[in-house]
């Protein structure tokens, strides 16, 4: 239960102001059709996620020792840096993804290709090999990206003006901050 909740609290607050959820309210404007875009941001970020959480218990598994755990540890603390920057819709070029493919299929490809070292990424692959569980890490990333892109979907621009982006980002960057604290002290035996 521990992975699912740190996976999806994790994933939920640092998608808040990401290019992506930036991605979904463009989106959500330019084709007027919600439920295909909620589906494609969903499979897409199964996808990714899956293959990101994958990674990372893959990796865990072959690197058990201390350093690794420590560098894990240092990648969550990064992430609380990484967000702090806000991110615009202007730093991706998959918005210009062709209207032939329709609503569903133009988000699955633009989400998943945005979504490739994406903060939201690195911190499922961290996630996946802290937990070491592909399957809860990636559904619960995948919870956390719908909880934060679900609503930006239907409310677009109006959620924007609603949320204090900043503030959120600094709760984000404090959760990246305690999980690696508490990753390295696990690792180093001062906290069990």
């Amino acid at each position: 239960m521990e992975a699912f909740l740190t996976s999806a609290t994790v994933v939920a607050l640092a998608e808040i102001g990401d290019k992506t959820q930036l991605l979904a309210i463009l989106l959500a404007t330019r084709f007027g059709k919600p439920l295909p875009i909620i589906a494609g941001i969903c499979a897409a970020t199964m996808a990714n996620h899956f293959l990101a959480a994958l990674l990372g218990a893959q990796a865990a598994a072959l690197l058990e020792g201390q350093w690794f755990q420590i560098a894990v540890g240092v990648s969550f603390m990064a992430m609380a840096a990484w967000t702090l920057v806000p991110d615009s819709i202007e730093d991706s070029d998959g918005t210009r993804a062709s209207d032939g493919y329709g609503a569903f299929m133009t988000t699955l490809i633009a989400f998943f290709l945005i979504e490739m070292g994406d903060k939201t990424q690195v911190a499922t692959i961290a996630l996946g090999s802290q937990f070491k569980d592909a399957f809860v890490v990636t559904i619960a990333t995948t919870l956390g990206m719908m909880i934060a892109n679900v609503p930006a979907v239907f409310l677009g621009h109006e959620l924007l003006k609603r949320i204090p982006l900043d503030t959120v980002r600094r709760v984000a960057a404090g959760l990246f901050l305690l999980i690696g604290s508490l990753v390295i002290l696990q690792a180093t035996g001062v906290f069990a």
